[in-house]
This record gives structure tokens, C-alpha cells and sequence, in this order.
């Protein structure tokens, strides 16, 4: 029972095991490699697919830090492969229906195998349409930025709104270190919020466990934990782009996927933060603005929340209050990777602002500390302080 606990990142895409939560827990990954000069395993990862023909998809960013390699790799063995480079300016690629629909034209009809080279919107793209299709897919990560690398939800935008579709795991995942070191300051950092965003989710989940009777799972808590520890233990190592801070902050990332996979629900990973950042997100979309990366903005919200949970400490059980992180502790470790910690450094405006703590806890049909504001009266006398002490 729990067996996860003692497997390494490598073994556990396809954990399968009782759990003492008292629900059986299975995952479906074929291969999860992580790791210092791993990329050439790709070759290994693709060989059941070598028929092909095989699509691999980046964009102009990803194919020259990681994609040429990848493409190369694969010609050298012998493997039938179109590579389809998506443009996306100056700007992050926004994973809208016109991309994904590219990308379907662009798909041969016996099509074996769908690689994705990049982070988050590559990912969410390729596993969206891997899901649709019924053609696995394998993502090479480029940073280590988000973790929806082994999570089944892919977050698209429709008619200018961010929905989180079901979709599926992919059949492998290679993470070298060599490339994720190398990435944007940014998107690193976009990582580290993106895991310190877990200690509110995680705050958030205890929380509905206690007032809502919600189903929880401490294995995977422990799990996510665990993760979370080694990251923050390393947090100046990974400002200096170390290998091991680097390897621990994907391992987080990943595990965290994998948490959300043996759960089927994205519990161990979104809490209220979450629903912060995509309330700015949408907003920032519809007004055909630059929205920021996910992370960074999980990030700024972590300690917005934390305050929130401090605010609200009279109305949580005792243990779930414990749960909580500090406001200060949760900027302190912003700070260390120089990440931006106030929302005004990314342009969100005073009025955005106090409507997304109104507001934020629509965005997701899930029990959190601003649902519990909004049923205890609380939630305006919140929005009022918050955007007082951050916007005076």
C-alpha cells in the first residue's frame, strides 16, 4: 500500500496501487525520464512509433532551443517526421482554436505519434489533440515552467475564455536538465510560482476536506510535499540555475502531475490561486493584452491568498489554518528567485484587482478559501483591504 512513496520520478508513470486513502490509484504513462543529457533518449521514447509518420510540433522559440535537436535525433534513426513550427511573435503562444485548428490540417491521417517540443501552450495543444484523436503523444519540456506536463486537463482558449478540457496523459515525457537551465529567467520563475502555488492549493484542499466533507488523499498531500520541500530547499541554487535546484523544480512539477493523475482531479495542484491567475488571464485576453505567464501569476496570487486565509483564520478548523502559508514567508521566496511578487509589475490594474477577489471564486466549480469568504459575508471587506494595502 503506497508504494508511490518509495518509487523514484522515473517508476512512477505507471504507478498502480491500493491506496490508504482507501481508493486504488493507477497511472498510464509509458516513459517519464527526467534528468542531466537525457534528450537523445528520445529515439528510445519513439521507437514503437517508428513506422510513423510522426508529427512533431514547436514554436519558433522551442524548435531553436530544444526542437532542431529533437528533429535531428529522430532523422539520424530513420523515423518519418514533420516538424510543424508555430509562430508566435514576441508574445507567448496563445493555445486559441485557430492553433489547435492548424495543427489538425497539419496532421497526416495515419499519423502514429504526435511530439510536442515546448511548455505550456505546446502541451496543452498537442495533448488536447492527442485526446480528440486517439494518436499518444510524447512532450519534450523546454522549461521548467508549469505542471501540466502529466496532468489530463488541457487549459485552451474558446471565444476568448479560458476552459480547462478533459484530455488525456501522455505516453512519455523527457525532461533534460541541459535544455530546462537554459530557459528564460522567466519562465523559470514562472516554475517556482507555479510549486509555491501548492501550498495554498494544498491549504485549500484540507480546508473542503474539513468544512465540505470533500474527499482527500494524504498520500498524494505527502507526495506533493515531499516535492515541494526539495525545491524550496534549493531555492538560491535555482536562481543561479544549478542543475540540481533545476532537476528538483521539474521533478516538483511533474510530481505534482502525477499526484493529479492518480486523483483524477487537480486537487493537489489548484486552489484559489489558480482562480486568481485565470480570472486575470481572460481578462486580459479579451482585452487583446499580453496576459503573462501562468506561473508568474500563480505566484503573485500565493501570497494574496495566504493573507485571505489569515484574514479568514477565525472561520478554519484548526488544522487547516496550520496548513496556511505566511504572506511574508510566500513574497520572501519571490524574492529570492527574482520573481515579481506585487500584480501591479504585470499590469494588473486596481480595478482588476478588486474585482478578482469578488469575483475569483466563479471561475472554478471548486469549495476554497474565497467561496468560504463569500459565505461568511467577509469577501468585500477582503477585496477593500487587499487592494488598500496593495494599491493605497
Amino acid at each position: 500500500m503506497d508504494e508511490i512513496l518509495k518509487a523514484s520520478v522515473g517508476e512512477m508513470g505507471l504507478a498502480d496501487f491500493d491506496c490508504s486513502c482507501g481508493r486504488h490509484h493507477k497511472m498510464n504513462i509509458q516513459k517519464l525520464v527526467m534528468g542531466k543529457g537525457v534528450l537523445h533518449q528520445i529515439t528510445e521514447i519513439a521507437q514503437p512509433f517508428r513506422e510513423g509518420p510522426i508529427l512533431m510540433v514547436s514554436d519558433q522559440n522551442t524548435y531553436q532551443a530544444t526542437g532542431k535537436r529533437v528533429l535531428e535525433y529522430l532523422e539520424s534513426y530513420g523515423f518519418p517526421v514533420k516538424s510543424l513550427m508555430l509562430q508566435s511573435k514576441d508574445q507567448i503562444l496563445i493555445p486559441n482554436e485557430g492553433i489547435v485548428g492548424k495543427v489538425l490540417l497539419h496532421m497526416e491521417k495515419e499519423t502514429k505519434l504526435l511530439i510536442g517540443v515546448g511548455s505550456g501552450s505546446i502541451n496543452d495543444i498537442v495533448k488536447y489533440i492527442s485526446s480528440r484523436t486517439g494518436v499518444p503523444y510524447v512532450i519534450v519540456c523546454t522549461a521548467p515552467s508549469m505542471d501540466g506536463y502529466v496532468a489530463d486537463g488541457a487549459p485552451l482558449i474558446l471565444e476568448g475564455k479560458k476552459i480547462s478540457f478533459p484530455a488525456t496523459l501522455p505516453y512519455g515525457v523527457l525532461g533534460d536538465t541541459d535544455v530546462m537551465r537554459h530557459a528564460p529567467e522567466r519562465m523559470i520563475q514562472a516554475g517556482f510560482g507555479d510549486v509555491l502555488g501548492k501550498l495554498t492549493a494544498l491549504a485549500d484542499w484540507n480546508l473542503a476536506r474539513k468544512i465540505q466533507g470533500e474527499y482527500y488523499c494524504q498520500t498524494c498531500v505527502t507526495l506533493v510535499k515531499r516535492a515541494l520541500k526539495k525545491v524550496l530547499d534549493h531555492v538560491d541554487g535555482l536562481a543561479k540555475r544549478e542543475d540540481e535546484a533545476v532537476l528538483y523544480l521539474i521533478e516538483a512539477l511533474n510530481l505534482t502531475g502525477v499526484a493529479m493523475g492518480l486523483l483524477g482531479i487537480s486537487r493537489p495542484a489548484s486552489g484559489a490561486e489558480h482562480m486568481l491567475s485565470h480570472y486575470w488571464e481572460m481578462d486580459f485576453i479579451a482585452r487583446g493584452k499580453f496576459p503573462e505567464l501562468h506561473g508568474i501569476k500563480v505566484g503573485i496570487a500565493t501570497p494574496i491568498i495566504a493573507d485571505i486565509f489569515d484574514q479568514m483564520k477565525e472561520y478554519i478548523p484548526e488544522d487547516a489554518a496550520k496548513e496556511a502559508p505566511k504572506r511574508e514567508i510566500c513574497e520572501k521566496l519571490l524574492h529570492r528567485v527574482h520573481a515579481p511578487v506585487d500584480p501591479k509589475e504585470i499590469g494588473i490594474g486596481k480595478d482588476l484587482f478588486y474585482r478578482s477577489i469578488l469575483e475569483g471564486y466563479q471561475v472554478r466549480n471548486r469549495y476554497s478559501i474565497l467561496a468560504l469568504a463569500v459565505e461568511k459575508g467577509k469577501i468585500r471587506e477582503i477585496a477593500d483591504r487587499l487592494t488598500e494595502r496593495i494599491y493605497g
